[in-house]
């Protein structure tokens, strides 16, 4: 059976704008994200959620992206609001270029930067996405520029200058003649009286369901860094806390979970408003915001080994990391290790070498050091947290791999490239390169098959059991599972009493 077999043929035209029409019909949650529908007669267009009345088929025109169908002149549903449809997760070239864009790439650099980091020519990546959704580079920025807009209009409480400047326009006068051009609308008529969000701002991040957040926040909480993260408990309902340093601005995030609206929400500090765009994509990819369950537990559920682990934990999700270079740096301390003793040397290395901040969390007190902190650190000082010699060398060797850019991922590369980049660093063996790959690369098909864990858990769900596989003999059974090994990992790991 294919991974992807509820989508439809993308070059018979026919059949896909029959499949979505049904798909909006349904009001079908596995396809939000995937399409919108701009609708002929209104001159807007929605998500396949919306609950306005759906139009007749021959009123519909679909289209792959927001952007696509701005450019066709459809104005965005207030009602469904286009800027909360999750991501369409796909893994080729064009579409890790969109969400590039889509995250705030050309915000701050230019065009033939992106394309640069690419790896082509400004003119190949503007053909690249002309033929994958049929826009330019820069219609996607201004599209992805105006729904963040919208979005922050419409939940915050944010003045216009700031709500310009975080959503990446360059001058308010800019942001007021798009807006005016694209909605027909000043952006004062889309202000809407946000509810007080406490301490910071508070925005919604909308995912597919179903969402297994108590297993995904349970994970989290056991191998979060003490004084930089945590799991907190409110009222019977858990929250991540944690600090954050992005570009110049510090400050602090809480995500938690609203279940009613298949949504989570994201509280952040006031002093990180510069930088919402770029925090808000970390968050997605931290919590896995566009992976789409039915997808993947379609595929994995056809294996016996994981389909009573899938009808226990529905909607589990790969827990990411809100920074690639803490996460391989914990993925270091965590080599031949348990859980818990990872965690308390992580706890020193945060107070050690972290810079100290005030937060309205008493677990959070701290920064995670930087990659020049822990680069131009003596060795003894490193070990002193209780490393081995050669463990601390491994962090300097890791510290100065991000220097270089080592650990930012390209688009189009594939994990593989990435998994034996990583081993060129002095102490990053198999285990730990595919472990950062599953969590802080974000490759759905990672699958670190060297682990324990990992081992034991697929030898007590086989069939007999057996008190442990080989590397190979899991390696062999996880063929099957592909490209969604990620995910067959986390079951696994669900499996037991304690992860790994």
């Amino acid at each position: 059976m294919r991974a992807n077999s509820i989508f439809p043929d993308q070059h018979d035209a026919a059949a896909r704008n029959l499949c979505y029409y049904r798909a909006l019909a349904a009001r079908d949650s596995r396809y939000d994200g995937v399409f919108f529908t701009g609708v002929k007669t209104t001159g807007i267009y929605c998500r396949p959620v919306c609950s306005a009345k759906t139009p007749r088929a021959s009123s519909c025109t679909f289209f792959s992206t927001a952007a696509a169908a701005e450019t066709a002149g459809f104005r965005p549903c207030l009602r469904c609001r286009p800027e909360l449809a999750p991501y369409a997760l796909q893994q080729n070239l064009a579409h890790a270029v969109w969400q590039r864009i889509a995250d705030g790439a050309l915000n701050e650099a230019s065009l033939e930067t992106l394309a640069q980091q690419v790896g082509l020519s400004s003119r190949q990546l503007r053909r690249v996405l002309l033929q994958e959704f049929g826009v330019t580079p820069v219609a996607l920025a201004q599209t992805q520029r105006l729904l963040f807009a919208k979005k922050l209009l419409q939940e915050t409480q944010l003045g216009m200058a700031e709500v310009a400047y975080a959503a990446g326009f360059g001058s308010v006068r800019r942001f007021n003649a798009l807006f005016a051009e694209r909605y027909r609308l000043a952006p004062g008529a889309l202000r809407r009286a946000a509810a007080p969000a406490g301490d910071g701002i508070c925005l919604r991040l909308a995912y597919r369901p179903p969402y297994a957040w108590d297993a995904l926040s349970a994970y989290l909480a056991g191998r979060a860094m003490p004084g930089l993260e945590a799991v907190v408990h409110e009222a019977g309902c858990s929250a991540y806390v944690r600090s954050v340093q992005l570009e110049r601005c510090s400050g602090w995030l809480k995500v938690s979970h609203l279940p009613h609206k298949q949504q989570l929400a994201l509280e952040v500090a006031p002093e990180l408003t510069p930088v919402l765009l770029p925090l808000m994509a970390r968050v997605r990819q931290q919590f896995d915001l566009e992976a789409n369950p039915s997808v993947i537990e379609q595929q994995l559920a056809t294996d016996p080994m994981l389909a009573a682990q899938i009808a226990r934990t529905p909607g589990l999700r790969v827990p990411g990391a809100f920074d690639t270079f803490e996460l391989a740096i914990r993925a270091v301390l965590g080599q031949q290790v348990s859980v818990a003793g990872a965690s308390t040397v992580a706890c020193r290395l945060v107070q050690r070498f972290g810079a100290p901040l005030a937060t309205p969390f008493a677990a959070v007190t701290h920064h995670f050091p930087t990659p020049q902190v822990l680069a131009h650190s003596p060795l003894d000082q490193l070990g002193a947290i209780g490393l081995p010699g050669a463990r601390a060398a491994t962090l300097q060797n890791l510290a100065l791999y991000a220097l270089e850019g080592g650990l930012q991922r390209r688009p189009g590369a594939s994990a593989g490239e990435m998994v034996a980049q990583l081993k060129t660093v002095k102490g990053i063996g198999e285990w730990t390169a595919q472990y950062i790959a599953l969590r802080a690369l974000r490759y759905p098909d990672a699958f670190p098959g060297g682990d324990l864990g990992l081992q034991k858990a697929a030898a007590q769900l086989a069939a007999p059991p057996a008190p442990r596989l080989s590397e190979k003999q899991l390696l062999q059974q996880a063929q099957a599972w592909a490209p969604w090994r990620a995910y067959a990992a986390l079951l696994l790991w669900q499996s037991l009493e304690k992860g790994t």
